[in-house]
């Protein structure tokens, strides 16, 4: 596939590399020469530290980023299970360490064939509760991890695929201790019990969430991975395991779900075209849809390129008011024209057209907030009505010894999925990210609900290259719709405001979506609320709990970092 799309930031890089050509061996053995007298050259950032060692011991066996990755997820499914797994899906972008080309793997779960736009409507016509929508067999989707892995490791896969399973393997076998945060989201969850399989992993005799450090067991899971080990993606989209899968969506006592076995076996990932803006003087690569976060990372940084944040530093209110306006506008567009592009024409062209940007920027008054914010083109389908999905899903980030990145985002969407539990792991409830109104103001809604399509999605796997198309970053983040506002925040403060990779995860975190500005509790942002409502901003403070994982390339090696909010840890040699 080619490196980019036809899109003008496609053809920008196209010319930039194509100038840049007899420079790219040169550029390959500079950084690795470096990173190898410097610095490890391989590193793997992940949420958990057991995935981190999978996946580090995979890159020190001379596995690809992509064998890393495949097998730091599947242990994330098994100790991090209420973010994703292999009854989820992900987005991954991949950077190749010698042709500089960068790849996008869809991975996103479908709706079964037979749902259709009505599926989240109760018998009056009205939209559902969050909650009674998404426990059971209703909201969940075909899983996509699976055959996205399968897809990315026959095209940049180093070692075999059983190779890759067997950590997992080992670690569900043996037991893994109960970690704090794994703890106090089966404690607070209200619906786990409400399905046995479920019920019996996470709970003890008593009926009481397993204790910090009690060692679980997972012998199902064992089990289901080495049957994909011996007999590849085929074994859970064919045969016994989809059959169990289909068995426990239909068989929902209350809540069943219309998935079938023609659904799961007609599954494919896709690869898609790369999303990449200019930048100052870097390229920013991101997911296209159906996930809109590519789309809302790079709207929001094409107009905030026309500002000085560096000058304005850190701590200042009027830049957090920038940021702030510039996603307001993106995220306007995104409610609008976001969603599956198989179902749906989405005017990516447009939307990242740098004169279009330039425009929207113009909108920005540095005195007065915009507002309630409004589309910037024309649409002839309706805008989405808002939805707030709770917080989950998992990023990670692996640099291998060539040069080769991942940057993947993983989910099954609201912390442990449809609460259905099959051999060993969770399914997933991301239908719920679809549209619950079909329509809105008599117009069809671009992200409704269709039998075979993507729920349109908020992870933004993000890469950052230089304009010899170098790799510069590899970042990205968990949490729901506030993703973009995450890894824009982590964008700004490392390549504007110069902080280290750790530094600028942990930065206190501020996210608009188009409505109230939310500051992370706790933190010295927090102080500037007074700031911002002078300048017309309604604001909320609020615990924001990212997730972002990441590195960047320096000329001492890799810097990485992970975030403080949970458990994740950076792992080199």
């Amino acid at each position: 596939m080619p490196a980019h799309p036809n899109t003008l930031a496609g053809k920008t890089i196209r010319k930039m590399q194509s100038a840049a050509a007899p420079r790219r061996l040169a550029v390959l053995l500079s950084f690795l020469l470096t990173a190898a007298c410097q610095s490890p050259p391989q590193m793997i950032a992940a949420a958990n530290p057991f995935a981190a060692e999978a996946g580090r011991d995979i890159l020190n066996a001379g596995g690809s980023a992509v064998d890393a990755a495949i097998a730091a997820e599947l242990v994330l499914t098994l100790v991090e299970p209420q973010s994703s797994g292999v009854g989820g899906g992900a987005f991954l972008l991949h950077y190749d360490g010698q042709s500089q080309e960068v790849s996008a793997y869809d991975g996103r779960e479908t709706a079964p064939a037979a749902a259709t736009a009505d599926l989240f409507l109760d018998a009056e016509g009205k939209p559902m509760s969050f909650w009674d929508a998404v426990v059971g067999g209703r909201s969940v989707g075909v899983p996509g991890l699976l055959r996205l892995f399968e897809t990315a490791h026959r095209a940049h896969g180093r070692l075999p695929w059983p190779r890759l399973f067997e950590a997992a393997i080992d670690l569900a076998e043996s037991g893994f201790p109960v970690s704090p945060r794994l703890h106090e989201l089966v404690a607070r969850d209200k619906h786990l019990r409400r399905f046995e399989a479920a019920k019996a992993y996470f709970y003890d005799r008593d009926d009481q969430p397993h204790a910090v450090g009690h060692r679980l067991q997972n012998p199902a899971y064992a089990d289901t991975l080495r049957r994909i080990a011996r007999d590849g993606a085929e074994a859970f989209y064919n045969g016994p395991i989809a059959a169990d899968i289909v068995a426990s969506v239909r068989g929902a006592v209350g809540n069943p779900g219309a998935m079938s076995l023609a659904d799961l076996a007609a599954y494919e990932a896709k690869a898609r075209p790369v999303l990449c803006l200019p930048y100052r003087r870097w390229q920013i690569c991101g997911m296209p849809p159906p996930t809109s976060g590519g789309v809302a990372v790079l709207q929001t940084m094409g107009i905030l390129a026309h500002f000085d944040l560096a000058g304005l530093g850190p701590e200042s209110p009027q830049a957090l008011h920038l940021v702030a306006e510039a996603s307001r506008l993106a995220f306007a567009d995104r409610g609008l024209f976001l969603a599956d592009p198989d179902f749906v024409t989405v005017p990516v062209e447009e939307l990242l057209d740098p004169a279009y940007l330039a425009d929207r920027a113009a909108l920005i008054s540095p005195t007065r907030s915009l507002g309630k914010a409004e589309p910037g083109l024309p649409a002839p389908q309706a805008s989405m009505p808002r939805q707030d999905d709770p917080p989950s899903t998992t990023h990670l980030a692996v640099a291998d010894r060539w040069g080769n990145v991942v940057s993947m985002t993983a989910s099954i969407e609201s912390a442990f999925g449809s609460r259905l539990m099959v051999r060993g792991f969770l399914l997933n409830n991301e239908l719920t990210d679809f549209s619950f109104l079909p329509r809105s103001a008599g117009r069809a809604v671009a992200n409704r609900v269709e039998g075979g399509k993507r729920p349109r999605s908020s992870m933004s796997p993000t890469l950052v290259l230089d304009d010899q198309g170098a790799l510069v970053m590899a970042v990205g983040s968990p949490g729901g719709s506030r993703i973009p506002g995450y890894v824009v925040k982590t964008l700004v403060a490392s390549l504007d405001w110069g902080l280290d990779m750790q530094a600028a995860i942990a930065f206190p975190n501020f996210v608009n979506r188009n409505g109230a500005t939310d500051l992370e509790e706790g933190t010295p942002l927090a102080r500037m609320a007074p700031d911002l409502e002078a300048l017309g901003h309604e604001v909320r403070v609020r615990p924001m709990t990212s997730g972002a994982h990441g590195f960047r390339v320096t000329d001492e090696g890799l810097d990485g970092g992970a975030d403080p909010r949970r458990e994740g840890v950076v792992l080199t040699r």
